[in-house]
């Protein structure tokens, strides 16, 4: 591992110099490129550093101990050599997590898409909650979100809901949402007070970019019609709802959240690139299908991961067995230390494997 920590430092240096080469700065692409290599491998390239010195003062601290016969600086030597060599193991442990596979998709945007499942209406306003729910987490943690498609039903719920989120590292923080959410609750409709189980599904999907799925225009099948849905003065009115047929996969996306027939088309575009981007993914996961099972969460639709209990205020994540007593807190955006147990352990799970 040490030889391999040398050359991503070496790597890391003249990506350094290449940076400051002005026909690199000119060619867009590649600085894009070598700027993310570089902000990849500077936390890595960091800590070894901090190891190297702290390797360094251990043996100094060694040479030092052979030399010196009084009893009092011998203590104080051998006091130096626990803690840096405590400090470099702690910090090898840090470095061998920096250099798990990392997800290359992860600091990309991504396309959240909730659908109403089993539960009727019900479903459909828990989708609205959920939806809710990460709008406020994304404001939370410094994302931005925008409205892609909406199907509401008259009581103020959704039929399905897809919405961008933007932001740094974006995918890394939302990808393990991907499944389906259950709901207990007691329906407002329901006269006798019994609790009904409802579902939810959530598809996290990284954004693709322009370079990873090209589109050619013979292959679509584009429509205008009449906005249609709750609400809004222009519904009805103008033809500036956008549907496309991705005729080779039979992929439809539809958009008529702007009043824009050009905004229309543009966001609808970007939806059926993220969706062919993901059918791409799928098919390259569906070869490593064992490493999927290994990690925390597959990232399997159909897989329930999370457990929504009104009357005992309770959300619970099956995958890790982790259960918090604040639902009305974790409704409100307040999802960050579930996000994080899931990271760690799907870390731990990583770290695992490679050592196996």
């Amino acid at each position: 591992m040490i030889e391999k920590l040398k050359a991503a430092e070496a790597r890391f240096e003249q990506i350094g110099e290449l940076l400051s080469d002005p026909e690199v700065c000119a060619d867009q692409e590649r600085f894009r490129d070598l700027m993310r290599e570089h902000k990849r491998l500077s936390p890595v390239i960091e800590q070894y550093r901090a190891y190297t010195a702290a390797i360094d003062e251990m043996e100094q601290a060694r040479e030092l101990l052979s030399e010196q016969p009084d009893p009092e600086l011998r203590e104080l030597c051998e006091s130096e050599i626990e803690r840096t060599k405590a400090a470099s193991e702690r910090i090898l442990e840090q470095i061998k997590v920096l250099l798990l596979p990392r997800d290359p998709n992860d600091d990309k945007n991504v396309i959240v898409e909730i659908r109403a499942g089993a539960g009727g209406e019900e479903a459909a306003l828990f989708a609205g909650v959920l939806f809710r729910m990460y709008s406020m987490y994304s404001e939370r943690a410094g994302f931005r979100w925008e409205m892609m498609s909406a199907n509401e039903t008259g009581l103020g719920g959704y039929k399905e809901v897809s919405f961008l989120i933007s932001g740094e590292g974006a995918y890394s923080r939302f990808k393990f949402e991907s499944g389906v959410h259950r709901v207990q609750r007691v329906p407002e409709t329901e006269t006798q007070g019994r609790i009904h189980t409802s579902t939810v599904t959530v598809a996290v999907l990284p954004e693709a970019e322009d370079v990873e799925v090209e589109l050619n225009p013979a292959d679509l099948e584009i429509e205008t019609c009449k906005s249609s849905g709750a609400g809004g003065q222009h519904i009805n009115k103008t033809e500036s709802a956008i549907r496309i047929l991705h005729k080779p996969t039979g992929i439809v996306v539809e958009c008529q959240d702007e009043r824009s027939q050009y905004k229309n088309k543009d966001k609808a575009l970007r939806l059926l690139k993220t969706k062919l981007y993901d059918m791409k993914c799928a098919e390259q996961h569906e070869k490593i299908a064992s490493e999927r099972k290994s990690q925390v969460g597959t990232g399997d639709r159909s897989e329930r991961i999370r457990t929504y209990n009104y009357p005992q205020g309770r959300v619970t994540d099956h995958r890790i067995n982790m259960t918090l007593y604040s639902l009305e807190n974790f409704l409100d955006g307040e999802i960050g230390g579930m996000i994080e147990a899931l990271i760690t352990a799907d870390t731990a799970e990583k770290l695992k494997n490679s050592q196996a």
